[in-house]
């Protein structure tokens, strides 16, 4: 794969034809009310996969993975091929989801740790402010907090405004207790909490380190969680089909435990294996598409099919082991394309034209702002928006450009103790710096030619390097981004007593 370019592995999955043989039956629609600027005020649906590769669905590519249904989704609707998660790892992502501004702008930029893991919430109910390190480190690096604050304003309070109801299923993960959903404009939620992870897959969703998800009762034992949050969707969906509705299906699948129901992985198991091989994880997708077909499903059967806008996306990359993201480089957690580009299938029939493709860079911030001018809600005033609209261009079939041509990335943290220090990254064109922060050394690659990320072009282009890095510094100014700094207490005989060990 490593001499594969993005032109000839997108030829090879077939983009620009229709994928699937599942062809669109829409029923009719409800009429709901005008909004505020004349137009019909549509439903949405934002599902949000946690940990799906970028080639985890056939339409993108698996032949392992059985994904019918999110391929029908692509089939009615667009795919993007250069969709990326605003982070590597999933809160930071989805700090950006829900307020359309990068995640250094929030503040959130590593995954939040829950009160099992640590994060212990302070009496004074503030978040972290001081830097941290140890003598192992070179760099000190900014604390992560340990929620969203609730001054940040979500697409579900700016919907709730225009007359939506708001119901969130699955993972939260922006905090505990006062800082749930409901207290960021969603009237009903399901399953979120300051847990990353789901304690179990099935039901009554427990292990004795977590204890239990506190948002979700058990209702039937051994019911997979998948299932059940599929099963609250249709619920909510049925119950709110006359009026306009955001739903925001947030899965905890695909991420760890891996567990999927035994029907699924004797299913798996039987497949011939290609880089991608795990029956576990691969009844875990599947059991996501089926959760997906449910959704559209139940959607076509009230007829409102024409009136919801459906976003489809992951939160960041693959987790290496599980899933293999090749030929992108490397999985979730690192700087590399395998870490941050995702799955992005929009879908709203008679606006989006269907079975279309688009080579566009889009990021997370730009479901707000999309989903503000679907819905014909002006933007916030008081803030910057970070995001672009899509809506013109999804109108387009891809035809209108972005204004936008420059994305940056910010991760001022260790990862897996040294094996990934704190790094940056900026997009502009097909040309991908990676900026790691210790030294600081550079990588430059050409997307185009280079989906890989095999060749290190740094040393070749310093100039380019020069003028991507001013790039990235100006965006990490205008979003004042906290950066690493020089640690006093660094103690190179501790960093090489930690790899030392890693060894035995």
């Amino acid at each position: 794969m490593s001499n594969m370019t993005r032109r000839k592995f997108l030829q090879s999955i077939g983009v620009g034809t229709a994928a699937v043989a599942l062809a669109p039956v829409f029923a009719g629609s409800v009429a709901f009310p005008k909004n505020q600027r004349g137009g019909q005020s549509p439903n949405v649906v934002l599902i949000n996969v946690d940990d799906l590769g970028w080639t985890d669905l056939s339409c993108q590519g698996s032949t392992y993975f059985e994904t019918p249904h999110i391929d029908q989704l692509a089939s009615q609707g667009m795919r993007f091929t250069d969709g990326y998660a605003a982070c590597a790892v999933c809160s930071p992502t989805r700090a950006a989801i829900m307020t359309g501004r990068y995640p250094a702008r929030v503040g959130i930029t590593d995954w939040i740790r829950a009160r099992f893991q640590g994060g212990e919430i302070p009496e004074d109910k503030q978040n972290p402010t001081a830097y941290v390190g140890e003598a192992d480190k070179k760099l000190l690096t900014p604390p992560n907090p340990l929620w969203m604050e609730n001054e940040e304003i979500t697409i579900a309070e700016m919907l709730e405004e225009a007359g939506y109801v708001s119901c969130h299923i699955g993972k939260w993960h922006l905090g505990a207790d006062d800082w749930y959903p409901t207290e960021q404009g969603f009237n009903f939620n399901i399953g979120g909490c300051d847990y990353g992870q789901p304690p179990s897959y099935f039901d009554p969703y427990c292990n004795p380190r977590q204890g239990c998800i506190p948002t979700i009762e058990p209702r039937k034992e051994g019911e997979y969680l998948t299932d059940r949050e599929a099963d609250e969707a249709v619920r909510f969906i049925e119950a709110h089909q006359d009026e306009p509705f955001f739903l925001y299906m947030a899965h905890y699948a695909v991420h760890t435990p891996i567990q999927g129901k035994q029907e699924l992985i004797d299913r798996y198991q039987e497949k011939p294996v290609t880089n991608q091989k795990n029956p576990e994880y691969g009844a875990m997708v599947h059991s996501v598409d089926q959760s997906t077909g449910q959704i559209l499903q139940a959607l076509n059967d009230l007829g409102l099919m024409v009136n919801t806008l459906v976003i489809f996306t992951s939160d960041n990359g693959g987790l290496e082991g599980p899933t293999d993201n090749a030929p992108l480089r490397s999985g979730k957690g690192y700087p590399y394309e395998g870490g941050i580009r995702v799955p992005v299938i929009i879908r709203w029939p008679g606006v989006v034209p269907a079975a279309t493709v688009s080579y566009a860079p889009v990021i997370s911030m730009d479901y707000f702002p999309t989903i503000l001018e679907a819905a014909g809600i002006d933007p916030p005033v008081n803030r910057t928006i970070d995001g672009v609209s899509l809506l013109a261009h999804l109108r387009s079939g891809g035809e209108t450009s972005l204004e936008r041509k420059t994305l940056f990335w910010h991760f001022p943290h260790y990862r897996q103790g040294h094996r990934v220090p704190p790094y940056g990254i900026v997009r502009h064109g097909d040309w991908k710096l990676i900026k790691w922060y210790e030294k600081p050394t550079f990588e430059l690659y050409n997307l185009h030619e280079d989906l890989g990320e095999q060749h290190n072009l740094a040393e070749q282009m310093p100039a380019k390097v020069q003028k991507l890095n001013a790039l990235l510094t100006q965006m990490q100014q205008a979003t004042n981004a906290r950066l690493p700094r020089e640690n006093p207490d660094y103690d190179p005989a501790a960093e090489q007593a930690w790899w030392q060990n890693q060894t035995t």
